[in-house]
């Protein structure tokens, strides 16, 4: 037994195995935040990085995107070694970080104009090593707008992945939006056989919209594919990755609640609020909305150090 991750110290957090982190996930009962920063462009509040404002916000868990295994720019740490920037980060801010990888489908129908990836971002077992090597503590695998990620792509990276770093690493699995994938819209940029696929080929959580971020994205929808996935034996994360993470306040906290009432075991805010960064304001309305204002002040206030 572990302690739930709800109330545990960023010491008591960083000691976790995977299967612990887990297990201290699904034990905080679907109050776990988790927020994306971009750090390849300038901070909201430079020179503190976007990691350090989401961690002071509230946020559990930190997603880096647009992070190139082959040349880390997590601007804000420009005087640490690139090998080095996962573990500082992790160090300044005492939270679990990851970062996301695109499984490209280069035979897939696309919609809109595709972005051409660099070699460093993409869902591949050397990337996942390369990431694993650099401390991060888990792998999402999933597609930025307009970049041609598939669920097939998905699936197929998840197996390789799984074999290579699955036992050390956590790995998330699933797309909050089309990403370019012309069939993959709306209720179908999330099905039960995907959720069925990804389960099998080792995701250990499944990535799927927040109600009300995408078109035809309910709660009713989203609470039957959390049930699916929890009786497969994955937790599960809603994501807005819609820019909606810079909405008013209202808009956040309906979000929140919605996505409570799926049952999700963890909530994420995108990198697009502010460019780079979700509004730090709406991390906060999110966090008091699904856990209260003991728990995310204490996320904020606690050192740590301790």
């Amino acid at each position: 037994m572990v302690k739930r991750f709800l109330s545990s110290t960023s010491s008591e957090l960083n000691k976790f195995n995977k299967e612990e982190l887990l297990e201290s996930i699904a034990a905080s009962e679907g109050r776990v935040i988790v927020a994306e920063t971009v750090g390849v462009v300038q901070p909201l509040l430079y020179p503190i990085s976007n990691a350090e404002t989401v961690a002071a916000f509230g946020a559990d868990m930190i997603i880096l995107n647009v992070f190139d295994v082959d040349n880390p720019v997590v601007h804000g740490y420009e005087h640490v070694d690139k090998k080095d920037i996962i573990n500082e980060i992790k160090r300044l801010t005492g939270r679990i970080v990851g970062i996301n990888l695109e499984p490209v489908d280069e035979e897939g129908d696309t919609l809109g104009e595709i972005e051409k990836l660099p070699k460093g971002r993409l869902g591949t077992i050397e990337n996942a090593e390369k990431a694993a090597q650099m401390g991060i503590n888990f792998i999402v695998l999933t597609g930025n707008p307009g970049t041609g990620v598939s669920n097939k792509a998905i699936e197929k990276s998840l197996e390789n992945m799984k074999k290579a770093v699955g036992s050390k690493v956590m790995i998330i699995a699933g797309k909050m939006h089309a990403a370019g994938s012309y069939k993959e819209a709306a209720q179908n940029i999330i099905t039960k056989a995907d959720i069925e696929a990804f389960v099998k080929a080792g995701a250990d959580v499944i990535l799927m919209p927040a109600p009300g971020t995408v078109p035809g994205i309910t709660m009713e929808y989203i609470r039957e594919l959390v049930d699916y996935s929890h009786n497969l034996g994955a937790l599960t994360l809603t994501a807005i990755g819609t820019s909606q993470e810079g909405a008013d306040e209202d808009t956040i906290k309906q979000i929140a609640l919605m996505c409570k009432m799926t049952g999700t075991d963890m909530h994420h805010l995108g990198d697009a609020g502010y460019l780079g960064i979700a509004a730090p304001e709406n991390i906060l309305a999110y966090s008091i909305a699904v856990r209260g204002r003991r728990h995310t002040y204490s996320r904020m206030a606690a050192s740590i150090n301790r």
